[in-house]
């Protein structure tokens, strides 16, 4: 390679203002028509891969989205700088019931319905509409700047990940670990489909309470019994029941065990039994059973060996069994049934009653437990091998505490149901052998599992072919017309996309494991655990070394956001405000630690962010001073001024370079360990405060010695550039995985270097760690707090920000009084001072007659001389004018709190800050008489 031109930067490298959207807009394109994120599986480097939660392909960037997005993006762009062979996958979720509910109510608004369509056209219309919308979350994902491998990006309707699910079905059936069975399942009647326990939702409602009699068939004992009274919160289900339950224990109603009841309006007779499920306390101690309508309830039935009756159709609509209800909605059902109930005598009472309804998640209605032939993972055996894995420490889970909620959730599961009566999603590869059933496929139709239909025919052939040609007809397969629940391909997602089942794929060997999953705690269970379990299975391993878990974003009332809230708070519109840099950095600075929720600030009559803007601002503080640096680095870039000679530094120097060595490993260590948050706000409060607030003000007069100078000062100069550009080229690499963007064109502006060449894949700066210095740090800090003692007492003189004064600092601290000679220029210029005295304690004494304004800061004393500077009579004046105010003040609000009409009864966050308010009013009284006294 030969030798590097040098090149020469100036001020006009960058726009005067920053331009949030015109500079995003170009990084994104050209980071993608490069390929700057599309990882080679042969390059040098340790593997890092992150696979991300695919959205759903009928989603709109919310806010959670965001979040996701920034955490993750700030955890892969920092270790692409540590040097790593990053991979960061990106892909969508085909959402089988969301999808399909779009349709449908298409083509019902069309007229037609998807019958009228056949499966065939129904699909072509799917993959019409995901061609067309499916890829709107994709482009809002990219405007936040996603460094992902776009060429990577994954469908888990995708050829390649279907062929990973047929071969994962198989694999657990011929494993004996999935079944078909008639069980209890959730049913959504609004997209009519069973679905998970993952996929309800259990909502606190309003409802009643109806206390039903139901008359001994025998009439009265001999203790007088004639009924039992029973409750429900569900009316319309007591046609359905076989049975009532007792507890074994309860001497209420043993010599009853065994007897029958007749259920009402139905007729029936239906057993008394004794069940341990039973909570004799609880109401009355006796218990419907609807063994076909409740699992608790088939439980009991299973138990007892009571007849399963469903009196409920698919639709939500009650059926033959019934009788008289046979047509009504559910809900009708449930008020004739009453109705009903109450005419013959059989209604006891009505209470008011508030419970949880488990609600279908998008269905949005109730779901009904009905009897349903269903395909069915055994779960237990895959959970059992995550518990193994997580007793050895994989994954580990950050925070901690949430690895005890992951075991938990693994342990006593209940198995998967995993068919969906869907048309859009991953077909079921079974093949039943409908020829053994009259052309029709039922509950006793033998069936194939296989990966294609050929191979379902060949198998098909030797176990039912003989037979068939025996009774002449001809061998007739058709294929489940169900398709898998999309946690199932979902599960797979973070190999299948890496190219499994294919062992010798290079991606595969390379980037999995995993090295983490960044995701919300509220899918610990809908996700994480299904791809444990399925990693398990499949592939021996986790899937993923870490699981970074993260809180929610609520709203600026604390309040969690949601469709039906109405409190989503869209971050487009902060995007095009504010940009998507600013956005990712308030995201990320909010968080106060690992899996803890954050507080989004905003106003929605103008649909702005004081957190955003803030954020914005910090954004514009970076750009004004980039624009600094080079209006004063004479041309010259980092690489060309090299780095300083430690014999040359100033005290400034050495402070900030110290600073720059200490934030560069502490942001790394942040970075690493996921401590996200604690990184931004460092850098941050470095960037702002120490960077742009002290050591450009320190150095301004170093940059620019006038024509005349020295050749002293000139070296001093060139020495105060490369410090400059070293800790703003630093700073820039150290900010670019929490503001990509605006880093990516600050570094430019600043290097020179083509637009080919990025910092998103520079290495991490080394730490100098010879530059670490405690003790100055220390002292410096007391210098800068120094500095502002004197400038808060010319504040309180009032004295004009160009009228110079003298300054005394007292201090009996050698160390301390060493710095502050030493800068004693950095304190003229930046106090107006006059003159700058260091003295110890008993030199100090000798002035005790001096009127002085005087402030401490720890052991230092300031002292800022009056004579002859200020209007003596007209500072009394004032400081006895804001005296009588604070007096007034603190009269006004201990005269609040000592009413206890207020202090009993206002909100306790009023009242918290009444007293804040006095203790500041107080605070200032008592500054007041102090300055007072020492004007005399």
């Amino acid at each position: 390679m030969g030798p590097r031109c040098v090149v020469a930067v100036s001020a006009e490298a960058l726009p005067k203002t920053y331009d949030p959207a015109g500079t995003e807009d170009r990084w994104q394109r050209l980071w993608e028509e490069a390929g700057a994120f599309h990882p080679d599986p042969e390059a040098p480097g340790e593997p890092f891969s992150v696979v991300i939660p695919p959205p759903n392909v009928t989603g709109s960037l919310h806010m959670g989205h965001a979040f996701n997005t920034a955490l993750i993006d700030t955890i892969v762009r920092f270790q692409r700088l540590r040097g790593r062979n990053v991979l960061c996958l990106p892909g969508t979720d085909h959402a089988s019931i969301a999808v399909q509910t779009i349709l449908e109510k298409k083509i019902q608004a069309e007229g037609g319905s998807k019958h009228d369509l056949g499966r065939d056209a129904f699909l072509e219309r799917a993959w019409a509409w995901k061609a067309e919308s499916g890829g709107t979350i994709v482009g809002q994902l990219r405007r936040l700047g996603y460094s992902v491998d776009w060429g990577r990006e994954r469908f888990t309707l995708d050829a390649q990940l279907n062929r990973a699910v047929v071969e994962a079905f198989v694999r657990l059936h011929e494993q004996g670990l999935i079944h078909r069975g008639e069980y209890l399942v959730n049913w959504c009647p609004a997209s009519g489909s069973a679905v998970s326990d993952l996929e309800v939702e259990m909502k606190e409602m309003d409802g009643h309470l109806w206390h039903f009699r139901y008359p001994l068939s025998d009439g009265p004992g001999p203790d007088g019994i004639d009924h039992l009274v029973v409750a429900t919160t569900r009316p319309e289900t007591m046609l359905g029941d076989t049975g009532v339950a007792v507890h074994p224990g309860d001497a209420r109603y043993a010599q009853l065990v065994g007897k029958t009841l007749d259920l009402p309006l139905v007729g029936r007779k239906i057993p008394i039994v004794a069940d341990e499920h039973v909570d004799p306390a609880f109401g009355t101690g006796c218990v419907k059973v609807t063994p076909a309508h409740d699992p608790n309830d088939f439980a009991i039935g299973s138990r007892h060996g009571l007849p399963l009756i469903t009196v409920m159709a698919r639709n939500g609509s009650m059926n033959e069994a019934a009788g008289r209800f046979a047509g009504l909605d559910r809900f009708e059902a449930r008020k004739a049934v009453v109705a009903a109930m109450e005419a013959e005598g059989f209604l006891v009472k009505v209470e008011p009653h508030r419970h949880s309804v488990p609600i279908s998640d998008r269905g949005k209605v109730p779901v009904e437990p009905l009897l349903s032939t269903q395909w069915f993972v055994k779960a237990e055996p895959l959970a059992a091998r995550c518990r193994e894995a997580l007793e050895a420490g994989e994954p580990r889970f950050v925070p901690e505490r949430w690895s005890k909620v992951y075991r938990d959730w693994l342990t006593g599961i209940r198995d998967w149901c995993i068919s969906r009566q869907l048309w859009w999603g991953h077909r079921i590869p079974a093949w039943f052998v409908v020829s053994e059933t009259s052309g029709v496929i039922t509950d006793a139709t033998p069936y194939v599992v296989a990966r294609d239909e050929a191979e379902a025919r060949a198998k098909a052939e030797a176990q039912f072919g003989a037979a068939s040609e025996a009774a002449g007809r001809a061998l007739q397969l058709e294929q489940d017309p169900d398709v898998l629940d999309t946690w199932f391909s979902s599960g797979l997602w973070p190999f299948s996309t890496l190219g499994w089942p294919e062992e010798s794929n290079a991606d595969l060997a390379t980037w999995y494991p995993t090295s983490v999953l960044v995701t919300g705690f509220d899918i610990i269970f809908f996700w994480v655990a299904r791809m444990t379990m399925m990693a398990g299975a499949f592939t021996g391993r986790m899937p993923f070394r870490d699981v970074y878990i993260h809180g929610l974003v609520r709203d600026e009332n604390n309040r969690k956001m949601s469709k039906s809230a109405g409190n989503g708070i869209d971050p487009l519109l902060l995007i095009e405000r504010y940009g998507a840099d600013a956005l990712r950095f308030a995201l990320v600075r909010e968080v106060a630690g690992a899996g803890q929720d954050i507080r989004l600030d905003y106003d929605r009559k103008s649909d702005t962010s004081a957190t955003v803007e803030s954020s914005r601002n910090f954004a514009n503080k970076l750009w004004n001073a980039t624009r600094f640096a080079l209006m004063n680095l004479g041309g010259a870039t980092p690489a060309s001024l090299g780095e300083p000679d430690p014999e040359s530094l100033q005290l400034a120097d050495r402070w900030i370079l110290s600073r720059l060595a200490r934030v560069n490993r502490e942001t790394a260590e942040r970075y690493g360990s996921y401590g996200l948050g604690e990184a931004a706000k460092g850098l941050y409060e470095f960037a702002w405060n120490e960077v742009c607030d002290w050591y450009v003000e320190l150095i301004k007069r170093r940059l620019n010695p006038g024509d005349t100078a020295s050749p002293e000062a000139l070296a001093d100069q060139r020495t105060a550039r490369q410090v400059l550009a070293k800790v703003l080229g630093e700073l820039l690499v150290m900010l670019h995985p929490l503001m990509p963007h605006l880093s990516e064109e600050l570094w430019h502006g600043l290097t020179g270097e083509p637009e080919g060449t990025f910092l998103a894949l520079q290495p991490w700066p080394a730490v100098d760690a010879a530059a670490l210095d405690d003790a100055l740090e220390a002292r410096f800090a007391e210098l800068i707090e120094a500095i502002r003692v004197v400038r808060n007492l010319r504040a309180v003189a009032g004295l004009k920000p160009s009228q110079g004064a003298p300054v005394v600092f007292v201090s009996g601290r050698a160390g301390l009084a060493a710095v502050l000679r030493q800068a004693t220029a950095e304190i003229s210029a930046l106090t107006r001072a006059e003159s700058v005295q260091v003295l110890d304690p008993e030199a100090a004494a000798a002035r005790a007659g001096e009127r002085c304004l005087a402030g401490v800061s720890g052991e230092l004393q300031v002292l800022l001389p009056l004579e002859g500077l200020v209007d003596l009579e007209a500072l009394r004046g004032r400081l006895a004018k804001d005296l009588a105010k604070a007096e007034k003040e603190i009269a006004g609000l201990a005269g609040r709190l000592a009413n206890p009409n207020f202090a009993g009864k206002a909100p306790p966050e009023v009242v918290a800050e009444c007293k804040a308010n006095l203790a500041e009013a107080e605070a200032q009284a008592e500054l007041a008489r102090k300055r007072l006294a020492e004007l005399g």
